[in-house]
């Protein structure tokens, strides 16, 4: 079947199948989990405890200023892991829909 041959409610069913996706809820999911995801990583190698305590993860004060493997640092972590999280979510979406209203546009020629 050629693209001539769709009708409109051919064209509603394709519209439907393509699954758009929400900047701002990307942002807010994304958010979370590297937040929580960073704080509880912390958190874990503080409790855990020990000589040197989580020498890879304090790599990330290289590009989160203040950030450090305490009990502290796991609340800055917190807001950088959030806030790191919540860019790359929303741009995610960005780039998903941008590609889908590509694709979309390229099959109604």
């Amino acid at each position: 079947m050629s693209n001539q041959e769709l009708t409109n409610n051919e064209w509603r069913e394709i519209d439907r199948a393509i699954a758009r996706l929400r900047a701002s809820v990307m942002a807010v999911v994304f958010a979370m989990v590297g937040g929580f995801g960073l704080f509880i990583a912390t958190i874990w190698l503080v409790i855990q405890g020990g000589r040197v305590v989580g020498p890879t993860l304090s790599l990330l004060s290289n590009y989160y200023p203040g950030y450090s493997v305490t009990v502290g640092g796991s609340f800055l972590g917190l807001a950088y892991g959030a806030l790191t999280g919540g860019v790359i979510g929303y741009v995610f979406a960005l780039v998903y829909n941008l590609i889908a209203g590509k694709r979309h546009g390229e099959l109604k020629g």
